[in-house]
């Protein structure tokens, strides 16, 4: 049977990695996200994967890329919940509220949005895996990303909290907690810490490898190797875990 795949924020980075894996593997395979260039760079270089514009943030346009994915795949069998955000960086005190509120849309009312709907389907058919991408903030904390971890905090027990109520159905849901990620991204995490502590970026970049027990930032392959396991036979009875993709980490990094 070809598995239908659907992996939110999957234009770039860690999804579409996770995109491209599953499509290898033989998958058919439903993208969304906000990015029309990097959509686009997908439809031309990756024309077997289905992308898709959409804010995951917004109920109506999850429902939409739910009901178009249905057109195309005729179901889904895993839901990736890819989309994130880094959120501001700065003290507690200092953060506004609507940053706040930015972060915890995008970072965990877009999965409640998309298990709410992928759910569904998958207690009709009595299977599937929903996979959700958390962070080693949502294991340790994350000074100055109080926003961020916050919200990785709450998907590793919206996910647990899946894992019972779908477990019956023989549907399962469990937690990727990357570490470092390598990319334009960690870069961006990187140089905004560094522009909020007066360091150089070089030695805040030092700080995240060193704090492991492999001393290295992790490929957006290896997040995709796990999301290949997940959803395969060979797991079929792994649910309600967090999964740290990390190398390691000993001593979370402590900005100060």
């Amino acid at each position: 049977m070809v598995q239908r795949v659907m992996i939110t924020a999957g234009a770039s980075g860690i999804g579409l990695a996770i995109a491209k894996a599953f499509a290898i593997s033989g998958a058919k395979v439903s993208i969304c996200d906000v990015d029309e260039r990097a959509l686009g760079e997908v439809q031309q270089l990756h024309p077997q994967i289905f992308a898709m514009h959409a804010d995951v943030s917004d109920e109506k346009a999850v429902d939409q890329w739910f009901d178009k994915t249905a057109e195309k795949l005729e179901g889904v069998d895993t839901l990736v919940n890819n989309a994130g955000a880094k959120g501001p960086t700065g003290y507690v005190e200092d953060i506004a509220l609507d940053d706040w509120r930015q972060c915890i849309s995008v970072c965990l009312d877009s999965h409640f949005l998309c298990v709410r709907r992928a759910a569904h389907l998958m207690k009709d058919q009595r299977s599937g895996s929903i996979i959700n991408i958390s962070s080693t903030a949502g294991l340790h904390g994350y000074g100055l990303r109080t926003p961020y971890a916050a919200a990785k905090w709450a998907v590793i027990g919206l996910t647990k909290s899946l894992a019972i109520e779908l477990g019956p159905f023989d549907v399962r849901a469990n937690v990727i907690c990357p570490g470092s990620v390598e990319g334009p991204r960690m870069q961006r995490v990187i140089q905004a810490e560094a522009d909020g502590r007066g360091l150089p970026i070089d030695v805040v970049a030092k700080e995240y490898t060193q704090s492991q027990s492999i001393k290295r930032f992790v490929s957006p392959e290896e997040i995709a190797d796990m999301c290949l396991f997940l959803a395969s036979p060979a797991a079929k009875m792994v649910t309600g875990q967090a999964i740290a993709v990390d190398g390691h980490t000993e001593t979370f990094h402590v900005s100060n």
